[in-house]
């Protein structure tokens, strides 16, 4: 697949087929993204494939409270309300399916290995992500590119401590998100909606624009 297409088609699954994703196919796609980009090439991530179903049912429970709490506090309505905006019935709908999804990729980081170089400003952290989440991108393009569509959480980072005792993972290591994995039921997006680059995209000082706007915009 052209890596261009990859990218505008690659939206967020919200429903998956049950059919497991073969290892291969998820071997050819860990393979790819561990080049992504990272400080230092100092490489600080793991990853834990879950894929037993009473795992998943436990990262389903560990779920559903933060989701619901998010969806009160953001949207001002309850996740089983059936009046709730779509993109929050969606997303339920996939939250209460979580143990059906063939697989949860959670990433892991030894953040004393990420380069965090905007620690002390008077702002939210956030360039530490620039060694974590380059890689969690090509893991979804390289998915794509095999015909599986994924779906990225960060709301069970939230609830750590005890997503680390349901998969051991070591008290060292954050998780940082979790990345559901499997075939899509419906056929991939051709068009996802996004800003116009004429809007976001400035010349050598910002606010001045770079490219016209199309004819016809």
């Amino acid at each position: 697949m052209d890596l261009f297409e990859a990218m505008r088609t690659n939206g967020t699954c919200r429903d998956f087929r049950p059919d497991p994703v073969p290892e291969d196919v998820l071997y050819r796609a860990f393979e790819a993204a561990r080049f992504g980009p990272q400080g230092g090439n100092r490489q600080p991530l793991s990853w834990v494939v879950v894929r037993d179903r009473e795992l998943k049912e436990s990262l389903r429970e560990l779920y559903l409270g933060p989701w619901r709490a998010y969806i009160r506090d953001r949207v001002g309505a309850d996740i089983d309300d059936p009046d709730a905006p779509a993109f929050v019935r969606n997303a339920t709908r996939m939250a209460y399916a979580m143990a059906d999804i063939p697989a949860i990729a959670v990433l892991c980081a030894d953040l004393s290995r990420v380069e965090v170089v905007d620690r002390d400003l008077d702002r939210t952290s956030v360039v530490g992500g620039a060694s974590i989440y380059p890689t969690m991108q090509n893991l979804a393009l390289a998915l794509r590119a095999q015909g599986v569509a994924t779906a990225v959480t960060t709301l069970l980072v939230g609830v750590e401590d005890q997503v680390k005792d349901v998969l051991r993972i070591p008290e060292h290591l954050a998780t940082v998100a979790h990345v559901m994995v499997g075939y899509p039921v419906k056929a991939f997006p051709t068009t996802l909606r996004r800003r116009p680059v004429e809007e976001f995209v400035f010349a050598d000082r910002h606010g001045e624009q770079m490219f016209a706007p199309a004819e016809g915009d």
